[in-house]
């Protein structure tokens, strides 16, 4: 398999990452399963893991680790911190006092003494940059952490960063981690040409658009008791969400262009994020081995500049087609009271 370089931090990665969110409750509890599909990705060539402590409360990096042990060294392992972990409001954030305990408890999950990359898993907007930042640095000077990343973080907080690392002689930030997928190409306006300023990698989530572009959820049919749409409940994964229609009438179109470029649906939207040169690694998150055995073949190819033309006809550059996929808005946009002077 294709490696790529992650960024400038000198380190090789697959250009397709296993991760990890289906391992534990939220997905399988079923450990030789989980074990099975490590197995089978490092088989194929993938050397890049990713997991987080708050996928199903710790249980991914505790599958993880038990999965890895023997071979860790062979692995870049990423995880994340920042969601809630309990009910203490203090084990969540981006707090040094936080993020010290969190990643020792990652490091305790995961079986090992070190993490590859050790991400922001969302942007704290109440908690000083340069607060984050030095405590992750102190985890890399340590040895704790080998590289430091972020997810889901807005274009002016990536800047942000790469200003406070260089002005406060902070460990730079190497990567983010960005939603993508033929549905959800705002990265594409901001995201990536930061990416592409600092010379950060871009990992990236969501290619399948939380399972619309596995080409199993149609208009007026019920989505299956084992989907993730039945799993998840409420949210940007229901089949009412909104921009549902749109991306009902697009996928008749994307089926066409599948077809007449030889392939099916899934291998299609996974080529389709690996095409921008600002893309390092393209998550995939197979809950059993036989989806991961139907997305392992994206690897190997390259769409044709009339298919990438045919898909940009469809949804363009930089739209993402449904509100509901937005992954982060600021807090003012949430909160009316920051966007009121007092009365």
């Amino acid at each position: 398999m294709e490696m790529r370089y992650l960024g400038r931090s000198g380190v090789q990665v697959s250009k397709l990452c296993l991760g990890a969110m289906s391992f534990g409750t939220i997905g399988s509890t079923d450990y030789d399963q989980c074990a099975a599909m490590v197995d089978a990705a490092l088989d194929a060539g993938i050397n890049f893991i990713d997991t987080a402590d708050v996928y199903s409360a710790g249980q991914s990096e505790e599958i993880v680790g038990r999965a890895l042990a023997g071979r860790r060294d062979d692995v870049v392992l990423a995880t994340k911190f920042f969601n809630p972990m309990g009910k203490d409001r203090n084990k969540r954030g981006g707090s040094r006092r936080w993020i010290m305990q969190a990643c020792e408890d990652s490091l305790r999950r995961l079986g090992t003494d070190y993490i590859d990359l050790y991400q922001v898993h969302r942007l704290d907007e109440q908690t000083d940059l340069d607060e984050t930042l030095g405590a992750l640095s102190d985890l890399v000077r340590a040895g704790k952490v080998r590289a430091i990343g972020t997810s889901t973080f807005p274009a002016e907080a990536i800047v942000e960063g790469q200003w406070v690392s260089r002005d406060r002689g902070h460990v730079a930030v190497r990567c983010e981690q960005p939603p993508y997928s033929i549905f959800v190409r705002g990265a594409e306006r901001d995201i990536f040409p930061t990416c592409q300023k600092y010379g950060m990698g871009a990992i990236v989530w969501s290619p399948l658009n939380g399972g619309w572009l596995t080409g199993k959820y149609r208009r007026g049919e019920s989505a299956t008791a084992d989907s993730r749409f039945s799993r998840m409940g409420r949210g940007s994964w229901k089949l009412d969400s909104p921009g549902s229609e749109t991306k009902y009438d697009l996928l008749d179109g994307l089926d066409g262009i599948a077809a007449d470029a030889g392939l099916d649906l899934v291998t299609l939207a996974l080529a389709f994020t690996l095409a921008h040169p600002a893309v390092t690694s393209t998550i995939i998150g197979p809950r059993t081995i036989a989806q991961l055995q139907s997305q392992l073949g994206a690897a190997d190819v390259r769409l044709s500049p009339e298919t990438l033309d045919r898909i940009d006809e469809l949804v363009a550059p930089g739209h993402n087609i449904s509100s509901a996929d937005l992954a982060f808005e600021p807090r003012a946009l949430r909160k009316k009271e920051l966007r009121r002077i007092p009365a």
